[in-house]
């Protein structure tokens, strides 16, 4: 502060003067200072900021309600006075109990200190007055009133503010500090109210429902809760108000997987497992997470090529028909008379299924190809795989009759899959039912899985020796009519009733004597027969031979225990046409149970190769695709006036 052009160092006093005091004199015109300080007393309520002397620098801030004395009646000599003075308390207290008219309250205190005149009688303070000195050394008096804004005040303060006097800096530091007053912001004196956490984040869950066990962490974190204290963003999470579904998938890469002691890695030789198979590494709790409703759903088809060496342009209505929801966990192609360049049709089924999928096996006998095809997260839960050949030709060195079985263990679930391609000729049951027990007594599987339930196995007899079968191919049995009546049945046979057919089809005949199949099980036939068809077309056989059309391609399965499958679908693809039979489509669900630790693990070995190279083929079809839409988007058409 500037006093007749000279520099004066700012003191503050902490010391109040009693009634008696006026030394110091307001410079706003008052009728005598014993009055000042008179009105000063009577009103403790009132805010007044005065140009004081100070010596040292500003301390604490520790505001304190004053007394309340009764105020008595004012006279009418200081009635316009006592007006004055409500109008900028009020003013004074409606800027501060405004968070967003800080500026406003400080320019009110720095009028009133303009005004006020040193010498003053609360020059040296006036009960229920502390001093405050602001960046320009100009000392600020303020009144403590019962507002809330004056209550919370002391618990606002600065950092500097906080500090002891002896580590507080001069006043020069003081002056360089922010020339303008700032007033803390209001905090609310209530309680808040509480959040709820409850959010719906359906978009962040998984697909196939892979994350549904997270709905139960509450339990789990309380059983880890030690684990968690090592995390650094434990206590970051605990205090987020955020959904349970974004915390548990940000948690997800630690507290999913259930954790490993160092004593059973060291003494776990993982080829004895428990009956149960709870501790195993394909036991309860794995099998659970994955696949909470213990059923994984199977995608089989059965096609006879014919030989042809070209193959359809397009194979998305063989794997991925439209009018299926969802793609499966596993793909089984058998295919009998396969095309000659084997490779070159494996690729395509890669080229097919993407990138999803990953060719767990493949096994040949002749022209009989069988591939298995697995979501490569599912891959890790698969045991390693086993295949065998059987010919049910005379020379043995003629494979293109016979069967090929493929077999693993996914979880604690037993597979077998076999394709296989009977004799053929109208009447040639009786070989057909011979190639039948040929190849279930000369299948030599399992060779090194285990058997999940060996007492309900028997050895003459491979079927009974998996919990799950599935037997499908071209199994040639005919139908026991004449051409002319089989067309006369198909033309009177209307949405999808094929029962009329079906009681001359040979192989539904025998299954029911007992002869071939036992066991086995077939969904209902609601598609038109399957053989034989000129190429290219829907026309039955027009040849000289003119075959009657028949159900020689099928799908059955067999399990041990009963309803363990469930039929989704069973139909026919009557968009591949280049074949004169119709490749033949069923989806099932199939039940699944844990294994144990004797499982031989495949370890994720699958043909890499191939899926490079099928991967490879989707991009460069993708480009030409886009390139010919540019190109046709592109260009103009000219029209002659």
């Amino acid at each position: 502060m500037t006093n007749n052009g000279e520099d004066i160092p700012l003191h503050h006093s902490s010391k109040t003067f009693d009634r008696g005091d006026s030394a110091v004199a307001d410079s706003r015109p008052f009728n005598s200072p014993r009055e000042d300080v008179a009105t000063c007393k009577e009103n403790s309520s009132a805010l007044k900021v005065s140009a004081c002397k100070a010596e040292g620098d500003l301390s604490p801030y520790q505001p304190r309600p004053p007394p309340q004395p009764r105020r008595p009646k004012p006279g009418k000599s200081d009635s316009a006075e006592d007006t004055v003075r409500t109008r900028r308390l009020r003013n004074s207290q409606e800027s501060l109990s405004d968070p967003t008219e800080t500026g406003s309250s400080s320019d009110s205190l720095r009028d009133d200190q303009t005004a006020a005149a040193p010498g003053g009688p609360c020059a040296g303070g006036c009960p229920g007055v502390r001093n405050l000195q602001d960046s320009n050394g100009r000392s600020l008096s303020t009144f403590t009133t019962g507002s809330h804004v004056f209550r919370d005040r002391g618990s606002s303060l600065s950092e500097y503010e906080r500090r002891p006097r002896s580590q507080q800096s001069d006043g020069t530091e003081q002056r360089v500090r922010s020339a303008k007053v700032r007033l803390s912001p209001v905090q609310h004196t209530g309680t808040l109210p509480a959040l709820e956490m409850r959010f719906a984040s359906a978009n962040l869950r998984a697909a196939n429902r892979i994350d549904r066990d997270c709905l139960d962490y509450a339990v789990l974190a309380r059983e880890r809760e030690k684990l968690h204290r090592n995390l650094s963003d434990s206590r970051l999470l605990e205090s987020m108000g955020s959904d349970c579904a974004s915390v548990s998938s940000m948690r997800s890469t630690y507290s999913v997987l259930s954790p490993i002691r160092p004593q059973d890695v060291r003494n776990r030789s993982f080829l004895e497992g428990s009956l149960l198979g709870g501790g195993a590494l394909l036991g309860s709790e794995e099998l659970d997470r994955y696949f909470p409703d213990r059923k994984v759903g199977v995608y089989i088809t059965t096609w006879n090529m014919q030989g042809e060496k070209g193959l359809p342009d397009n194979l998305d209505d063989l794997l991925l028909p439209t009018d299926s929801e969802f793609a499966q966990d596993f793909y089984v192609i058998g295919v009998q008379e396969g095309c000659p360049d084997r490779r070159e049709w494996e690729t395509r089924l890669q080229e097919t299924l993407g990138p999803h999928y990953v060719m767990l096996y493949a096994a040949s006998h002749g022209v009989l190809y069988l591939t298995v095809f697995v979501r490569r997260d599912l891959i890790w839960f698969c045991s390693e795989v086993e295949h065998a050949t059987v010919t049910t030709r005379i020379i043995s060195q003629i494979k293109t009759k016979g069967a090929v079985g493929v077999a693993f263990v996914f979880f604690g679930t037993s597979f077998l899959f076999i394709t296989s391609h009977f004799t053929s000729g109208d009447a040639k049951v009786y070989e057909r039912i011979l190639d039948y027990n040929k190849i279930i007594e000369a299948l030599a599987l399992p060779k090194g899985l285990p058997d999940t339930n060996p007492y309900r196995s028997t050895p003459s007899d491979v079927t009974t020796r998996f919990d799950q079968v599935f037997w499908f191919g071209d199994f040639n049995f005919r139908l026991s009519k004449e051409r002319a009546e089989v067309e006369n049945i198909l033309s009177r046979i209307a949405g999808g009733e094929m029962s009329p057919l079906l009681e001359h089809d040979q192989l539904t005949k025998e299954i029911n004597d007992g002869s071939i199949f036992k066991g086995f099980l077939e969904a209902p036939i609601r598609f038109l027969p399957t053989y034989k068809f000129d190429v290219g077309c829907d026309v039955y056989d027009t040849t000289s031979k003119q075959r009657t059309p028949s159900y020689t391609d099928r799908i059955l399965f067999k399990s041990r225990q009963a309803e363990d499958i469930k039929v989704v679908k069973y139909r026919s693809c009557s968009a591949i046409k280049t074949s004169d039979h119709r490749p033949v489509i069923g989806v099932f669900q199939v039940k699944l149970r844990p294994g144990r630790d004797n499982i031989p693990l495949c370890a994720g070995q699958f043909d890499r190769g191939l899926y490079l190279e099928g991967i490879r083929r989707r991009i460069t079809r993708e480009l030409k695709r886009r390139e010919a839409m540019k190109n046709q988007g592109s260009s103009t058409i000219c029209t002659i006036a």
